[in-house]
């Protein structure tokens, strides 16, 4: 018996031509009718979101925005229905407090089990957790908990010396260390003390610095996920970015784990910590407590934004002072006036007097941000204004931090690390600070920028204070730049390198220390 098979090869003709008329409208529409067809950039990026996946898969995300905005100007159209603004106005108006913008649909590749304080895109969800997590960033919470920040520090100020154990041809000078490591440890204690009352002890051992590794690769998938959101909804990244999926996996048990280990000590601890005032919380309306998948949720972000933040900036931070002699001379003579003790460093106006210390740090963050690439929003019904610009429901906007950071018209040799530029003409000054947004901006600004700020500062005082500080001797430095890389932004070798990741990856920052005489 023979069977007819020419009506199912008919069907699969007509299936493919209108597979192909289907493709070749959506290319006309995307290129020439869509509201967005005006506006410049990649040829690629108008057609697809896998131009944007690329770039983020590659780490260099946060470039490629800088590298299109040089090409193409103030407005670039980086995806289908996205649109990237480089200008302090496009800034505010996109992020600011009554912005009519939502988070986009990138974010919901971040929820995990349930939506937390960074990835809810609903805002009155938004709004009542961080109600809830405001109380623990709070100036009053956060001196409560100083001590556990101090304890950890102290451990970190004596194994970057090489304390007792000082190798006399160095004349003095330590081992050289790598401080992406070691301010990732440290980080990551700190972490620990403050959310789930213990610290990892990374600075101490090498049991737990593993996972360091785990937070990074989340991260990425997150980004690799939001980017392309179809890649998330088909769980496409199992397949695409395998090795990526399963260390997210692995960073999510262990996270579980440490949700675990927290709650299991309850409500009746000392430590008035993070997960204290999460599992005292109660919702105002229904009275009901956070749900174990929220507090899972909370948890997920609070290793991240807590430990690959703050260690980025410190590992910058010392990148550009050890590079620059006369900044580290002036920072370092201010530390040793202020403080007539290492035990004085604490919070407290003798600290925040430091007024080029914090600039030291500012200047760090602009040149290597913690999180370079764009936050993205959707534009809510009605539309809105951006930069002069009418911008139609539904588009994707955001305004990219390290493009903005560089952006000349704000920062003037926007490549050179000049602390003078956060505490010199008052103008000047007020047009950087108007661009600055490493903790970004509004109502879903970082609500830990001030703990952030505590951990950098002390930190660094106390180093300044305790050593002497210079470029490892005759050893290569992975944070550097260079020609060699091959790549446009790549290029400068005094530019601390990072690797975009939605936050940012880092390695090398190799430093020598010296300790002084007290």
């Amino acid at each position: 018996m023979s069977f007819d098979t020419s009506h199912i090869q008919l069907w699969l003709g007509v299936f493919a031509i209108a597979t192909v008329l289907y493709i070749l409208c959506l290319v006309t529409y995307r290129l020439f009718f869509h509201p967005l067809a005006k506006y410049p950039g990649p040829f690629l990026a108008k057609l697809t979101d896998a131009y944007m996946l690329y770039y983020a898969l590659r780490g260099d995300r946060h470039l490629e925005f800088w590298r299109l905005h040089e090409k193409h100007g103030k407005f670039v159209r980086f995806g289908p229905n996205s649109l990237s603004v480089n200008s302090d106005t496009a800034l505010h108006e996109i992020y600011g407090h009554r912005a009519n913008v939502r988070k986009a649909e990138f974010y919901d590749a971040f929820v995990h089990p349930a939506p937390n304080t960074h990835n809810a895109r609903d805002r009155d969800l938004h709004a009542r957790k961080r109600r809830v997590l405001s109380h623990a960033f709070s100036d009053g919470a956060i001196k409560e908990v100083e001590k556990y920040i101090l304890a950890n520090i102290r451990t970190f100020c004596e194994a970057i010396g090489d304390y007792g154990r000082v190798i006399p041809e160095n004349k003095g000078w330590s081992s050289p260390k790598n401080m992406s490591d070691w301010s990732s440890w440290l980080a990551m204690d700190i972490l620990g003390d403050l959310c789930f009352g213990k610290a990892f002890h990374m600075l101490e051992r090498p049991d737990n610095r593993y996972t360091v590794d785990l937070v990074g690769v989340a991260a990425q998938r997150h980004l690799l996920c939001g980017t392309m959101p179809i890649v998330d909804k088909l769980g496409l990244d199992k397949i695409l970015f395998h090795k990526i999926a399963a260390g997210r996996a692995q960073y999510m048990a262990y996270s579980r784990q440490q949700l675990g280990e927290r709650t299991a000590l309850g409500e009746e601890t000392d430590r008035r910590d993070f997960f204290y005032y999460l599992l005292k919380a109660r919702d105002p309306e229904t009275g009901q407590g956070f749900t174990t998948p929220e507090l899972w949720g909370e948890s997920n972000l609070l290793i991240i934004a807590g430990s690959d933040t703050t260690s980025t900036a410190i590992a910058a931070t010392l990148f550009y002072l050890v590079r620059n002699p006369d900044t580290l001379a002036r920072v370092t003579s201010e530390i040793r006036s202020v403080f007539s003790s290492l035990e004085d460093i604490h919070i407290g106006d003798a600290l925040n007097s430091c007024i080029y210390l914090r600039a030291c740090i500012d200047e760090a963050m602009r040149l290597s941000p913690s999180v370079g690439g764009i936050l993205p929003r959707e534009v809510l019904s009605g539309g809105m204004m951006i930069d002069g610009e009418q911008v139609p429901t539904g588009t994707i906007v955001g305004t990219p931090h390290y493009t903005i950071h560089h952006n000349p018209l704000y920062y003037p040799e926007p490549f050179s690390f000049k602390p003078e530029r956060w505490i010199g003409e008052e103008a000047k000054v007020k047009a950087a600070k108007r661009a600055f947004c490493p903790f970004s901006i509004g109502s879903r600004g970082c609500i830990g920028k001030g703990l952030a700020y505590v951990e950098m500062s002390i930190t660094l005082a106390r180093v300044l204070y305790m050593y002497d500080l210079r470029r490892a001797v005759g050893v290569h430095d992975p944070a550097e730049g260079g020609p060699e890389r091959g790549v446009w932004g790549r290029h400068r070798k005094e530019e601390m390198q990072l690797v975009d990741t939605f936050t940012s990856w880092k390695e090398g920052v190799m430093v020598e220390f010296r300790k002084r005489d007290l």
